[in-house]
């Protein structure tokens, strides 16, 4: 993945400033997806209602992991539409990212991912482990299309979109 284009949001109504001056670096979202805990994912309901909850997630090498039950509404949603958001917990330095879900099929991926989940989490991941690498659960993996970055400190000052491209 290459690095975003960072841009200005387009909020009509809010004052921001014209130009790039002041646009965060995308580095300052990934360090707030690294170091969340709790992570707030939003997917939309084959009605078109919306559906919002928290889940443990990782964001590794670009992309963001979470897991779910397969049965779980979270997971119905994604095998409806695979579009979604997620936002770090912590709104004073709010980053919120926009992609569609896809179901991770590697299973050495998987493997590691259980690993990297137990490690952040503290969790002991082995009662899930034998379903997760048998496919049964689903891992899932959102690589983002768009991303917004609002920091509290800087009132708007510094409000900043991302656009990536996918090769």
């Amino acid at each position: 993945m290459s690095e975003p284009r960072a841009t200005r949001p387009h909020m009509p109504g809010y004052g921001l400033p014209e130009g790039d001056e002041g646009l965060m670096p995308w580095s300052w979202a990934e360090q707030r997806l690294s170091n969340g805990h709790n992570y707030w994912l939003a997917t939309t309901r084959p009605d078109g209602r919306p559906h919002l909850m928290v889940v443990w997630g990782l964001w590794h090498q670009g992309t963001f992991y979470f897991s779910t039950g397969r049965h779980s509404r979270k997971a119905r949603n994604l095998q409806v539409n695979a579009h979604c958001v997620f936002a770090v917990e912590h709104e004073a330095e709010a980053v919120i990212v926009e992609g569609a879900a896809r179901e991770v099929a590697d299973v050495r991926l998987r493997k590691q991912l259980l690993s990297l989940f137990e490690a952040k989490y503290n969790y002991d991941m082995s009662s899930m482990e034998e379903d997760v690498l048998a496919m049964k659960e689903p891992i899932y993996a959102v690589d983002p299309a768009r991303a917004f970055g609002l920091d509290e400190k800087t009132t708007l000052s510094t409000a900043t979109r991302w656009r990536f491209e996918r090769s």
